[in-house]
C-alpha cells in the first residue's frame, strides 16, 4: 500500500508543483509540505495544525482527504509500541482454557444477578445531564488563540469601548456575528474586521481548525490585532484606475446575495480553479498584495490545471477563453463562471467591491480596452 508521504509526493510531482508554488497558493510554509512528504510529524506546533494542513494540502492536490486522514491514523496506531507482556506470552494450555471458558460463564451470571437487582431496584428521578454554558473571554493582548464552542464570545478592547464577537454557528463553514454583522470563514481562511465602523480594519481572525459539521469538536480561532492598518473599502483595478461597480457592462456578480446568506461585510480569500481544455497563454497578476505583485505567465495544454489564490483580486489574460474552464471557490461556495468563446482573447479582473449598502460582492469584470504588455 502506498504511504502518506509517498502519495503526497507522486501527486505533486505528477503535477508539476514545486514547494515554493504550493506554499504560496495555499499559504502553507515549504517546510510543513516537506514535513507532510517525509512523514516527519514532530516539527508541527500541535496535531489540530497538522490536520488542517494535511487536509487543505490534499484537496488542493485533488486527493481524497478521507483516505489521507486514514493513513495518518493508522501511521500513529503503528507507532505505539508493543507491550512486553505480549511478547513473552506463554503458548496456552487446557487448564487455562477451561478457566477462560469457566470464568466468563461466572460473570455472566453474576452480571444477569446484578441486572435483576437493578431493574428492580427503587427508582429515583434522575439527574439532569450538565450542559456546557456559553463562555465569554477578553482579548487582553495583541493576540489571542483559543477553542471556541457555539455560543461562546469574546470582547475586544478598542480604545475606550469594547466590541463583541461570537460564534453562532459551525457547520459547512463558521459563521462569527460581529458588530458590523455576520462573517463566514471556511477552514485556513482569514477575515479582517472593522469594529467601530471607521474604514480601518482593526482584527483580524483565523479558522485554524475545525472539523465540519461536527459543532461538539468546536473550533480553534485565531484573533489578531492589525494595529491600525487601513483596509481599502474596495480594491482598486488598476494603479490610478477607478474600481468597478458591482454591476453594468462587462460585469458579472459571482457571489450574488441569497436570503439564506447572511450579508459579506469584509473580503475574504477565494480561490480561482482553472481546467484548461486545450492550448493556451494564460497570464495571471495579484491585485493590493503587497508582497505579491509578480506578473506570471505560462503556457498551458489540454489536462493541465491551476489553482490561484488571493485575499482582494486577481486580474487575468487567456488566449482562447473557452479552453480555460473556470471554478471560483471561496466562502464554502463553488461556482463555475464562463470567461469567454472559442479564440476570444479575455482580459479580465476578478475582485471584491462594493455594494450601496457598504456590502461585499465578488465580481468579474472584463477589461475591453486592455492590452496584454
Amino acid at each position: 500500500m502506498e504511504s502518506l508521504g509517498d502519495k503526497l509526493k507522486a501527486a505533486r510531482e505528477l503535477k508539476g508543483y514545486t514547494y515554493d508554488q504550493v506554499s504560496r497558493e495555499t499559504n502553507i510554509a515549504g517546510r510543513y509540505l516537506e514535513a507532510l512528504e517525509q512523514e516527519d510529524f514532530s516539527i508541527f506546533p500541535g496535531e489540530p495544525y497538522l490536520l488542517g494542513f494535511l487536509r487543505n494540502y490534499g484537496e488542493y492536490l485533488a486527493l481524497d482527504v478521507g483516505e489521507l486522514l486514514s493513513l495518518y491514523r493508522s501511521l500513529k496506531i503503528q507507532e505505539q509500541p508493543i507491550p512486553v507482556e505480549q511478547l513473552l506470552r506463554s503458548p496456552p494450555n487446557y487448564a487455562k482454557i477451561i478457566l477462560s471458558i469457566l470464568i466468563p460463564l461466572l460473570v455472566l451470571g453474576a452480571a444477569g444477578g446484578g441486572y435483576y437487582l437493578f431493574k428492580n431496584r427503587p427508582r429515583k428521578e434522575a439527574s439532569a445531564a450538565p450542559v456546557r454554558s456559553a463562555t465569554e473571554y477578553v482579548m487582553s493582548t495583541d493576540s489571542l488563540e483559543r477553542r471556541f464552542y457555539r455560543g461562546d464570545s469574546i470582547l475586544i478592547p478598542l480604545g475606550t469601548d469594547q466590541y463583541k464577537l461570537a460564534l453562532s454557528n459551525l457547520g459547512e463553514a463558521l459563521t462569527i456575528t460581529t458588530p458590523g454583522g455576520a462573517v463566514m470563514l471556511d477552514l485556513s481562511q482569514e477575515v479582517n474586521v472593522d469594529l467601530n465602523n471607521d474604514g480601518i480594519a482593526e482584527l483580524r481572525i483565523t479558522a485554524a481548525d475545525f472539523v465540519k459539521n461536527d459543532s461538539a469538536a468546536g473550533a480553534l480561532l485565531r484573533f489578531e490585532m492589525n494595529n491600525g492598518i487601513p483596509v481599502l473599502d474596495t480594491p482598486p483595478s488598476a494603479e490610478g484606475a477607478a474600481p468597478p461597480a458591482v454591476s453594468g457592462p462587462g460585469v458579472t456578480v459571482i457571489f450574488p446575495a441569497s436570503p439564506r446568506d447572511p450579508p459579506i461585510i469584509s473580503p475574504y480569500p477565494f480561490t480561482l480553479q482553472f481546467a484548461f481544455q486545450g492550448y493556451c497563454m494564460f497570464r495571471w497578476e495579484i491585485l493590493r498584495e503587497r508582497d505579491r505583485r509578480d506578473r506570471n505567465e505560462q503556457y498551458f495544454q489540454r489536462g493541465d490545471e491551476l489553482n490561484i489564490q488571493a485575499q482582494n483580486g486577481i486580474r487575468i489574460w487567456v488566449s482562447n477563453a473557452q479552453v480555460a474552464k473556470l471554478q471560483v471557490i471561496g466562502g464554502s461556495r463553488t461556482v463555475t463562471q464562463e470567461l469567454g468563446g472559442a479564440g476570444e482573447v479575455v482580459v479580465a479582473e476578478i475582485l471584491w467591491v462594493q455594494d450601496e449598502e457598504k456590502h461585499y460582492r465578488l465580481v468579474l469584470a472584463r477589461l475591453e480596452s486592455a492590452v496584454p504588455q
